[in-house]
């Protein structure tokens, strides 16, 4: 699993060990290096999870902006007595400037989502410069994977460049994310709300000061659960136990430089 963290240590400790299958796209809870230096391939489930986790993402943004936690939460308390004209105002989505940081496959689809609704889009690949871009966005949405260059990308510095009335959106990884910095910018109002699917630390403990913070949307890592999806990473995994069992090359390897040694 993506919380099963998979290091040197742990592999010199199993000496017989021949084939790791993450059930999981991204492979950061994993030693490739090391895994590649022992002759261990590496399976992942690449490409089944853009189109689930394109689709979480606009639902956590229209679910974010149009302030649906709160709603329910009236509702469920009985406190949805009367209509008035200024209650539970949120924001429109359409015609919103959305930033895209990540331009890979899943970047990709919930741009096209969002060219439905009308958004001005904009994206931020590895070389683009973050910040000017921040600013304009009136939603910040993170797909980018999690590394040395983006672990903490969006710090205070970030956070302070977003507008006071923009949203953090995040279906990548949560270390991408200061999670300190974060929580001091939704209590200071300095951004207006963030929607999470993934979290620093994951899972989120309920008396975390992050899981306290106003204008704060959670849900516990769910982008790839629907029933298709998790049938096809079922599947991905098992061929690449079973490919490598039989000595040879996993269909999804995430360290393929282990067959050229």
């Amino acid at each position: 699993m993506l919380t099963d963290p998979v290091g040197d240590e742990l592999m010199a400790a199993c000496p017989d060990l021949r084939a790791i299958a993450n059930y999981a796209v991204g492979t950061d809870n994993i030693d490739l290096e090391a895994a590649a230096r022992r002759g261990i391939p590496v399976g992942n489930t690449p490409d089944v999870l853009t189109e689930t986790t394109a689709d979480l993402t606009l639902a956590l943004m229209l679910a974010l902006l149009r302030r649906l936690r709160d709603c329910e939460d009236e509702v469920r308390a009985g406190q949805w007595l009367t209509w008035e004209p200024a209650r539970l105002l949120g924001r429109d989505l359409h015609g919103a400037t959305v930033l895209v940081v990540g331009a890979g496959r899943i970047g990709c689809a919930v741009a096209r989502r969002l060219e439905g609704f009308g958004c001005r889009v904009l994206t931020a690949g590895r070389k683009d410069p973050l910040r000017p871009l921040l600013g304009q966005a009136d939603v910040v949405t993170l797909h980018c994977p999690l590394t040395p260059a983006t672990h903490g990308l969006i710090g205070e510095a970030e956070l302070g460049a977003m507008k006071p009335s923009a949203y953090l959106v995040n279906t990548a990884r949560g270390p991408i994310v200061d999670t300190a910095a974060l929580v001091a910018a939704l209590h200071g109002a300095r951004i207006a709300g963030a929607a999470l699917d993934v979290t620093d630390p994951e899972p989120l403990p309920a008396d975390h000061p992050l899981a306290r913070a106003p204008g704060l949307l959670v849900v516990p890592h769910i982008a790839s659960a629907t029933h298709a999806t998790r049938e096809a990473m079922t599947g991905m995994s098992v061929d690449n136990l079973l490919a490598a069992l039989r000595g040879e090359r996993m269909p999804h390897c995430a360290n393929p430089e282990v067959y050229d040694r």
